[in-house]
């Protein structure tokens, strides 16, 4: 299986950094290829600029885009690793979402305006950090809001299958030894995933 992981953190330090170790090595030795698109790495540009408008109406992107794109071709599977900041997609995730799966791309509509979605052939895990303890999002509902703006809004708009979203609460106050086993909940949870 060709496995893409999308990786968006400024800080190679962040659990989430340590949350892209895990999938990785998960994912290489459940004998997946893996590829790696580190956003702050790759210096991803996310500002939807008026080139990129020009590019699409003349069926086409620009150069960093369609790597991005070629990526996402080459892929089976894709996760996704990010945190959540003020209740959503950080500015350079959303940015790579606004660019990358694009009209033409990831999604047309046609001669009558029905939806076509171009990455049926497609399946995702998302992975998300924030600081609120988990059971607050929980009751809040900010769990369920989120994922009906990702997994429904972007993947599932765009044909992808959304295998699962896992959420990790308070990172930044919780124990090693609970951050240690959030790791270990991925190390379980994506082989379950793949059977």
């Amino acid at each position: 299986m060709n496995h893409l992981v999308v990786y968006n953190h400024p800080n190679p330090k962040s659990f989430c950094h340590a949350i892209k170790e895990t999938v990785v090595e998960t994912g290489q030795n459940l004998g997946h290829e893996v590829q790696v698109r580190d956003l702050y790495a790759l210096n991803f540009d996310p500002v939807l600029a008026p080139e990129d408008f020009e590019a699409m109406q003349k069926g086409g992107c620009r150069s960093d885009v369609q790597d991005e794109q070629e990526a996402v071709t080459w892929a089976n599977h894709i996760t996704f690793i990010y945190p959540i900041w003020w209740t959503g997609l950080p500015a350079r995730m959303k940015g790579y979402i606004d660019r990358v799966y694009s009209h033409g791309f990831a999604y047309a509509f046609g001669p009558k305006g029905q939806l076509e979605q171009k990455l049926k052939d497609k399946s995702a895990i998302i992975v998300n950090t924030n600081g609120m303890p988990f059971d607050v999002y929980t009751k809040n509902g900010m769990y369920d809001s989120l994922k009906q703006t990702s997994d429904t809004g972007i993947f599932a708009f765009c044909g992808v299958r959304v295998l699962d979203h896992i959420f990790f609460g308070g990172v930044p106050s919780v124990s090693d030894e609970v951050r240690k086993g959030y790791l270990e909940t991925v190390r379980t949870r994506l082989p379950a995933l793949f059977d």
